[in-house]
Formats: structure tokens, sequence, C-alpha cells
């Protein structure tokens, strides 16, 4: 077993990696709600990665002492969490935990509606060139989003050539093929210019929310009795995010007539509409349908 010092020392050492202002990154990403009320998945991601760097620093002898998980064989989710969110922007964090267990590097991650993104996919829509081509190195899977945001001009070209219309397929959190392009600089141009050419690798301009709706949606929405049957819809310069209690946020996409889609989950419908009793939120996920009422208005 692991004494209470030792982990002490890895939860201070946690601590060190992964410091408050760690997790701004996501705010760009779409990984994390934009409004002051996102902060629970910051506070349970730091939780969740000391808890995965005490599994990879115990010695062998300690480790054949600890109970097998019940998830076992799985790969245990913090750390795969973990994985796809420093392959955003942390090499050196990427190069222990692919070390440490090197199927990693193929990790993918749900981050809400079926927004799956691998470790790869972070990187290629940054623009993250060291971390993409280090995760390739050690087995992950090319896609055709990495292959655009590092530059490779004929692996692209032969995908549209294959399949006419890939271009219009969207990377994680709603990201265009475009973008990706974008996000891989000067290397990349020609590929960016290319997919300019073809008219449609690029996504419509959103439909703007009027401010009276930004300030009309926001607050919590109750769906039941206990904490996490709660929805926090928060505005920060236009745009709102969803959180469930505990959960990532997610980024609204404005359709039109206050129905929304969340970043990465084109087919999930969330609209709000007003009755007798105040502000109410649908959502069709699409087998579910959750309808969850304002806290203020809840009875």
């Amino acid at each position: 077993m692991i004494s209470l010092r030792s982990r002490r020392s890895l939860l201070k050492f946690a601590s060190v990696l992964f410091p408050a202002s760690a997790m701004d990154p996501l705010r760009l990403l779409g990984l994390e709600g934009r409004g002051a009320g996102n902060a629970g998945f910051a506070n349970s991601s730091l939780a969740n990665s000391s808890l995965a760097i005490s599994n990879l620093a115990i010695s062998n002898d300690d480790a054949r002492n600890l109970p097998t998980p019940d998830i076992f064989p799985t790969q245990p989710p913090e750390l795969v969490r973990e994985m796809v969110l420093v392959s955003h922007f942390n090499l050196a964090r990427v190069r222990e935990l692919v070390e440490a267990r090197p199927s990693l590097a193929k990790a993918s991650w749900d981050w809400g509606f079926g927004d799956w993104e691998s470790a790869l996919g972070a990187a290629s829509h940054v623009g993250n060139k060291p971390i993409a081509e280090y995760l390739i190195s050690k087995g992950a899977r090319p896609s055709l989003f990495s292959a655009t945001m590092l530059g490779q001009l004929e692996v692209v070209k032969a995908f549209v050539t294959a399949q006419p219309g890939v271009q219009r397929i969207r990377g994680p959190h709603s990201i265009t093929l475009l973008a990706h392009a974008k996000a891989g600089g000067e290397a990349a141009r020609p590929v960016f210019e290319y997919l300019q050419s073809l008219k449609d690798a690029d996504a419509d301009p959103p439909i703007p929310l009027p401010e009276a709706d930004i300030a009309r949606f926001p607050g919590t929405y109750v769906f039941g009795p206990v904490v996490n049957q709660q929805i926090e819809i928060t505005a920060d310069k236009g745009l709102l995010t969803w959180t469930r209690k505990g959960t990532t946020g997610r980024g609204l996409v404005h359709l039109g007539d206050r129905t929304f889609h969340p970043m990465g989950a084109a087919s999930v419908r969330i609209r709000f509409a007003e009755d007798p009793g105040g502000m109410v939120m649908t959502i069709n996920d699409p087998n579910l349908v959750l309808t969850a009422r304002r806290k203020s208005e809840a009875k």
C-alpha cells in the first residue's frame, strides 16, 4: 500500500504539474465554459490528475499489492481524459503518460454529447506540431485532420479525390478542416489555399443571438432533486455555455429561433421556451429528451 506520506508527496507533485492556470487554454478550445460558474471542471480535473499521477508513480512491488480495479483491462478514464487534455498544450506531460502507458497515444475522450476527441485530434486543431508528430511516432493513427494541420497537401488531395465532400466533415468541437489548415501556420499554407479553392471546407457564419436572449437564458436549470441534476447556462461575449454540474462546459451554436446545438454535436438540439411558469430548456440527444426548468422558477 502507498503510505500517507507518499500520497501527500504525490498530491503536492500534482499541484505543481496542474496549477489552476493550466486550465485557461480550455476556454480557447471550447472545452470549458466561459463563465464563472464552470470552475467545477478545473477542480475535478485537478483531483483526477492527482489520482492519475499516483497510479503512475508507484513501484512495481507496490502495484502488486493494490486491488485489481473493476474496470480492468479498460484504461483508467481519468488517465484517458488527462491524455487528451494535455495533448493540446503540454508535450512534457504527454511524453510522461505515453512512456508509462504506450497505448495512451491512441486515446480518445467524449467531452459531452458525443464530442469525441483523440489525443492527436487535440494537437491537430490547435496546431501543436511537436505533440502531433510525437503521438504519430508512438502509434497514434494519422487522420485527414492531422494531415491538414501538418501541411501534407498530397494526402489531403487524395482524401478529397477518394471521398468527394470529405472536406465538409467537422473535427472535434465542430472545428472545420480549413481551421485545421490555418492552425498549421506557414507550413500548411498550400493546404489552406487548396481547401479555400473548394469553397466548402469552412463553416457558415453563425446566426447572431439577440442581446435580449443573451441576457434572458442564463441561470441554473433543474431536472432532478440532486446537485448533479442541474445545468448551468452562462453567457460571455455573446456566447452561451451549457454545463451540467460536475462536467465539462459545452459552447452552444445558435441555429435560430432559440435553438442551439453543442459544439461537436450537430445532431443534438437544445431549445429554450417560456411558459406561464418561466423559462424551460429541452434537450434532444437524440434518443433522450430531457426538460429542465430554471431554478428560481422550478417547483
